[in-house]
This record gives C-alpha cells, sequence and structure tokens, in this order.
C-alpha cells in the first residue's frame, strides 16, 4: 500500500493539519508541531492533542502515516556548545512534542559543520557527524517512543548528511538503533550526485543506499522534483514533471512495493498543484 500525501499547513492548531490533508485526498501528510523558524512555543494544550488525534482517527492517519518535521533553526551538529545546546533542548521539545500527539517518527535536517574556507576539512565533517550522534544519543535518553529520522541534505553550503556515507556513520554513532531512521529527499539525492534520473542511475542508487545504509532504516520520502542541475549541491524543489528529474523518478517509486507502508510525502513549491499531483502519482501503474 502507496501512503501518498505532502507537508500540510498546522496553521491555527496542530489539528488542522489532518484537515488539510484529507482535503487534498491524502493518505499520509506532514507536519511542523510548531513554527518551524521560531526557537520557542507555547505547549500544546489538551484539547489540541485531543482535536488532534480525532481527526487523524476520523480520517485513518494512523502513525506509521505521519512524519513529523522538527524546526529549521535545529543544528545537532553545530561547532559552538551554547548554540549546540540550545538545538539540543530544542530537539528534545520535538521529540516530546511528538509524543504528546501519539506519533511515532521526527524527520529532521542533520546539521551543517559551519567551517568554511581552508577550516572545511574532512576533519571538520567527521567531528560534525559525531556531534550529531551524539545529540541524538542524548535526546532518543531523554526521550521515548519517538524515532528520529535523518533527511538526506542536497549539500548545500556547509550542510552535512548529503552522502549516504555520512548518514551511515551518523547511524553507527547511535546507541539505539531501533530509534533511527531514514528519509530520502528525490530532490536532494539528485542534487547531491545521486542519478536518480536514468533507470540504470536509480537501480544504483538504490543498490548503494541499501548496501551502505539498508532499507531496514528507511521510514520515509520526500517526493520533490528539483529545479538545479545533477549535482548542484543546490536545494531547489520542484513541482513533479517539471524539473531537471522528470516523471518516471516517480513512476520507479511508485509501481515497486519497495516503497510501501510508508510515508510518501510532497514538499514541491505550489500547494495547490498537491491534490493533482497525488492523484497523478497513484495513477502510476506502470513505466511508460
Amino acid at each position: 500500500m502507496k501512503y501518498i500525501g505532502a507537508h500540510v499547513s498546522a496553521a491555527g492548531g496542530v489539528q488542522n493539519a489532518p484537515l488539510n490533508a484529507h482535503r487534498i485526498k491524502a493518505t499520509a501528510f506532514a507536519l511542523f508541531t510548531k513554527n518551524q523558524r521560531q526557537w520557542h512555543a507555547a505547549a500544546l494544550t489538551k484539547e489540541a492533542i485531543d482535536s488532534f488525534k480525532e481527526n487523524c482517527s476520523r480520517y485513518g492517519y494512523t502513525p506509521d502515516r505521519i512524519l513529523a518535521h522538527d524546526s529549521y533553526l535545529i543544528n545537532l551538529g553545530h561547532p559552538e556548545k551554547s548554540a549546540l545546546e540550545k538545538s539540543r533542548a530544542a530537539f528534545v521539545d520535538e521529540l516530546l512534542r511528538c509524543s504528546q500527539l501519539g506519533l511515532t517518527t521526527l524527520n529532521f535536517h542533520p546539521g551543517s559543520h559551519l567551517q568554511k574556507g581552508k577550516a572545511m576539512t574532512d576533519t571538520s565533517i567527521t567531528k560534525c557527524l559525531k556531534t550529531i550522534s551524539d545529540s541524538l544519543n542524548l535526546a532518543l535518553d531523554k526521550t521515548k517512543g519517538v524515532t528520529a529520522v535523518i533527511e538526506n541534505t542536497a549539500g548545500q553550503g556547509t550542510n552535512v548528511g548529503f552522502s549516504f556515507e555520512q548518514i551511515a556513520q551518523m547511524i553507527q554513532g547511535v546507541e539505539d538503533k531501533e530509534r533511527i531512521g531514514v528519509c530520502i529527499d528525490t530532490c536532494h539525492a539528485f542534487s547531491a550526485g545521486y542519478d536518480l534520473k536514468s533507470a540504470r542511475g536509480f537501480e544504483d542508487t538504490w543498490r548503494q543506499f541499501d548496501d551502505i545504509i539498508g532499507f531496514q532504516y528507511l521510514r520515509g520520502m520526500h517526493l520533490n522534483d528539483t529545479k538545479k542541475a545533477y549535482a548542484s549541491r543546490v536545494d531547489r524543489h520542484e513541482s513533479l514533471g517539471k524539473g531537471n528529474l522528470g516523471m518516471d523518478v516517480f513512476r520507479r517509486i511508485m509501481v515497486s512495493p519497495q516503497w510501501d507502508n510508508i510515508p510518501l510525502i510532497l514538499e514541491t513549491p505550489d500547494n495547490t498543484l498537491w491534490a493533482g499531483e497525488i492523484a497523478l502519482l497513484r495513477q502510476c501503474k506502470h513505466l511508460d
């Protein structure tokens, strides 16, 4: 079964996210449980929590179909102690909010080493990856029931997590392997240098993923076309079929049982097209 949806708005309260997902006929959805561009947010009220759960139950959104996303401000690999501690505290809060809502996965961007010029070395990247693993261990130790899901990056700026090897290194450093997972963004992967566009490149990419990380860690996908060229290291999403990836990559995902039973989430830029894009994906019965 394919669970297809989008990263929907939770404006006015988290309880509105499942309603917004239902309006576009989604069978999965992603959401922010707080304003993603602010460090602090009011605590979730009992009314909001109960209403969120009721709306999810009404429309069949079980936890395995929902992929929460943390704040963009969090950097679990920050090289400065005070900023790192702030990010770690915020990440724990994000995990606790998910737990309150009955959610079981929290998607996050791994972080940035912030070292530029001559300081940007393999050592700084390795240190950042270890710091992220340490951050995850601290956060998971303080919480329960929610899996932290690493999202691959495009490799823009000083972001880490753009290669399968880097993601595997982060996972290796996490003590509780039952509570760590991966979400692969198609735009990010292509921009990072994984050729998802050609049939051969698509198969090779996923063979590498399984060999280096393992499909057992795949907990979700972000289905996005891209405005930028292959291996550009630039993160610019595009609507399905309108970018440099084209539709075949999404058809391959939709026709294979390898991607069953995980949230397949649109983050394409035009939300007025989401209902149509979801319908389009459901029509992918075979490759042209």
